[in-house]
């Protein structure tokens, strides 16, 4: 049984919307299947301007220009997220503090992914420290023993759901391991990443604030709690996160409280909802491109060893990160006037980095609009690019090796049971619901 998984999209229609652009005012049609409009974009209008005075660019060689000039080009929201988030009802009580700030605010604004030098160095050294090879390589039992047990379950049931059931539930615990949160305190993370998350879509309700404001609130208190036990009982700081950040850096240098507290919320976030959509959206884009699924497995049974089948995952979770971007969209803002591509920029301008168009770009990519699990030399921007890059690709791409292959090697014949249900959101390009028989 067959279900549309990314419906097609007219050459007029994709013109319609690339013109009339407004990422506040986005049509379903658009979420559902944005690259014909990234398409015509790249090729109409590669740094385009939006109607707030913003940019949005599309070209590959444009977003490793702005990846590459950190100094230009600020990681920074405080000026972004301001009126975003910092306003009333969010920034009195109950939210916080009377004439404090925002939930939202405060959180983003202190993530890793939001600051430049020297806070993102201080901040992305001490995490480094803990995510080493050496740390990454000793995870793997545990991962494999994690998605197995999974996978028991779900052959027991005879199917379930690929993103409730096994890709959302893959990432939490990892990073529930990171940070030594007990196993009992878990249920609440997923919910509360998804509405912190949520929050950063280009336009939100009030529902949807109210939601990431109460979320980050309900996790500041739990992680007070679970700081205060570490200081009083550190782990090793070789393998748990929360300690090394805790303890700070050789020389004494150690974050506020603020910085500790928001950047083990960001861990949480960066390291879910990225992987979850890169497992999930894998495992469906599968069904969607049943001759590339058919040369995979016929390349994993062949296999003449571990070596050679981690390398063929390898290559296919790339591809799938490529195509199907788990992270769509990122931001800077000029510090100064400049130019991008001969397009003179403003200071102050706010810039839209389209993760998704660029890595669908055909002058990077050899028959970009078409999966190829077996594409060499693949220069991606799913883990963004320069000194922001990812700090966690190297789990999240262990994450994906292990669990797209062992769900491979078990389910060979899995099937889609019912169409599966898109997550809506422009920001992040994800399922939110996959159910599937494994025959």
């Amino acid at each position: 049984m067959t279900f549309p998984i990314t419906p097609a999209m007219t050459p007029a229609r994709a013109q319609e919307i690339a013109q009339q652009l407004d990422l506040r005012q986005l049509p379903r049609d658009f979420l559902d299947n944005p690259y014909p409009v990234y398409a015509a974009l790249r090729e109409s209008a590669p740094i385009k301007r939006m109607p707030d005075g913003s940019f949005f660019l599309t070209r590959h060689a444009d977003l490793v220009a702005v990846y590459r000039d950190a100094k230009v080009f600020s990681s920074d929201k405080q000026v972004e997220f301001g009126p975003k988030y910092n306003h009333a009802p969010f920034n009195q009580a109950p939210y916080c503090k009377p004439g404090g700030v925002a939930p939202l605010f405060e959180h983003h604004t202190h993530s890793l992914v939001f600051n430049d030098a020297p806070r993102h160095t201080r901040v992305r050294r001490l995490i480094m420290g803990a995510l080493t090879r050496r740390a990454i390589e000793a995870m793997e039992p545990g991962l494999v023993a994690l998605v197995d047990s999974l996978l028991d379950t779900l052959q027991a049931k005879g199917g379930g759901d690929l993103i409730e059931d096994f890709a959302s539930a893959i990432p939490v615990e990892i990073i529930g391991n990171l940070l030594d949160v007990p196993h009992a305190d878990r249920a609440p993370l997923r919910g509360w990443s998804l509405a912190i998350l949520g929050a950063l879509e280009p336009a939100l309700s009030p529902e949807q604030e109210m939601l990431g404001n109460q979320s980050v609130s309900e996790f500041l208190a739990y992680l007070r709690d679970l700081v205060a036990h570490r200081r009083a009982h550190p782990g090793d700081p070789e393998h748990d996160v929360l300690t090394r950040l805790i303890q700070g850096e050789d020389n004494g240098e150690a974050l506020s409280e603020v910085e500790l507290l928001q950047n083990c919320i960001f861990l949480l976030n960066a390291g879910h909802e990225t992987t979850t959509n890169l497992i999930g959206n894998a495992l469906i884009c599968l069904q969607e491109w049943p001759a590339q699924r058919q040369q995979l497995m016929a390349e994993l049974q062949a296999a003449a060893s571990e070596a050679e089948r981690e390398t063929i995952l390898g290559l296919a979770v790339d591809e799938f990160l490529r195509f199907e971007s788990s992270n769509q969209l990122g931001n800077r803002r000029a510090l100064q006037a400049t130019q991008v591509n001969g397009v003179d920029l403003p200071e102050g301008a706010l810039v839209t980095l389209c993760i998704g168009a660029a890595n669908r770009d055909p002058a990077v990519y050899e028959h970009a609009e078409q999966l190829h699990l077996r594409r060499t030399g693949n220069k991606h921007l799913a883990f963004g690019f320069g000194v922001h890059q990812c700090a966690g690709l190297s789990l999240a791409r262990l994450e994906g090796r292990i669990a797209i292959g062992r769900f491979l090697q078990r389910f060979p014949h899995y099937q889609l049971s019912q169409a599966p249900v898109r997550g809506g959101r422009a920001r992040f390009r994800g399922f939110l619901h996959a159910p599937f028989s494994t025959q």
